[in-house]
């Protein structure tokens, strides 16, 4: 039965970058007879020009019909004088809100073709695969009330709310045991349980859900260390879950230890497996046009979809192999750039993941 695949582009190098995750979606079709259909729908600033909302109702239909969503990237400084609830990322927070996407991985992944890219030392990063499990639905980021308010003084005062149900850190903890289960078998669950009672509570849950989980090394950081440990030591780390702001921080660090937050996909995740599949580096306004994005996140984005929404694991390796591929031939865009490599643009990286794609 064929699957269905919304796209969607959303701002700035968006559209750029997503064209050519549909390449390699068209090649998956027809060179490897992957059933799929693909829709496409605006989200983000894309959105809000033609209709004056960040997620339409129509987007937002087409992405529960859909059994994955490809994202691009929303946002950018023309619309950042918006009002606050019409801004692009409002579109990005709603989906993953009203599609339940809580489970949001972000792996972090050294390829030894870019160990020179890496702002640290080879011998730290080399050989790094860490998954961050993020926790993406709660937190400060959609805890109520939040606002800014003017106090008797006449000062303004800026105000948010971090909040945590038990069962929510429940369900994170668990899908972060479950992938080390066919990993290391190691998680680090990152809080502030020092400071911060909600976390407290994190802490607690988690340490509870261990148990069950006896073949699974369970260990404890805040995040000011985590964030340290990361920089001094991050081969220690083999599976991380933590809050959604915590995470949203600590996943773009880890992104820098591979050479380039180009170079990293995420999925967003459902309690049935349905997922968002996007690059986790923004819209780039700054290059958006100039044909120089580096599409490998996206096409990593879409191994992702393959694994954990479509149960083609087979082809998400065949993808991933090409990215390799690509890669040990010396191909670079300029965020990977180095003396004696390839320089190319997005165009060109995409049809080269697309003919490795073939000829493996």
């Amino acid at each position: 039965m064929s699957k269905s695949i919304l796209i969607l582009p959303g701002d700035g190098i968006g559209p750029e970058i997503v064209d050519e995750a549909v390449k390699v979606l068209a090649c998956l079709r027809s060179d490897f007879g992957l059933d799929v259909d693909l829709d496409e729908a605006l989200v983000g600033g894309a959105a809000y020009d033609v209709t004056g909302h960040p997620l339409p109702d129509a987007t937002l239909d087409l992405a529960r019909e859909a059994d994955a969503i490809l994202l691009g990237a929303v946002g950018g400084p023309k619309w950042e004088p918006l009002d606050y609830s019409v801004r692009p990322e409002r579109g990005l927070l709603g989906l993953r809100a009203e599609l339940g996407l809580f489970a949001n991985l972000r792996p972090a992944i050294l390829y030894p073709q870019l160990a020179e890219a890496s702002t640290l030392k080879p011998e730290v990063v080399a050989g790094l695969d860490i998954m961050i499990v993020r926790e993406l639905t709660g937190g400060i980021y959609f805890g109520q009330p939040r606002g800014v308010r003017t106090l008797e003084t006449g000062e303004r005062e800026g105000f948010n709310t971090l909040v945590y149900r038990e069962s929510e850190i429940d369900r994170i903890v668990r899908v972060a045991m479950d992938i080390a289960k066919k990993r290391n078998r190691r998680v680090c669950s990152v809080d502030k349980a020092n400071v911060l009672e909600c976390t407290e509570l994190w802490r607690q849950v988690a340490t509870q859900v261990g148990k069950d989980y006896p073949e699974v090394e369970l260990s404890h950081m805040y995040v000011d260390n985590a964030s340290m440990q990361l920089v001094r030591a991050p081969k220690q780390f083999d599976v991380l879950v933590t809050t959604n702001m915590f995470g949203d921080i600590l996943s773009d660090c880890a992104a820098m230890l591979t050479g380039s937050i180009g170079m990293l996909p995420s999925a967003s995740l459902d309690a049935n497996g349905k997922g968002m599949y996007e690059p986790i580096h923004g819209s780039a306004p700054d290059i958006a046009g100039k044909g120089v994005a580096n599409p490998l996140a996206t096409i990593l984005s879409v191994a992702m979809l393959l694994r954990y929404s479509l149960d083609e694991g087979v082809l998400a390796e065949r993808l991933e192999g090409a990215v390799e591929a690509v890669l040990n031939k010396g191909m670079r865009t300029p965020d990977i750039h180095s003396p004696g490599t390839q320089g190319v643009g997005t165009r060109e990286m995409g049809d080269a993941v697309v003919e490795a794609l073939r000829s493996a």
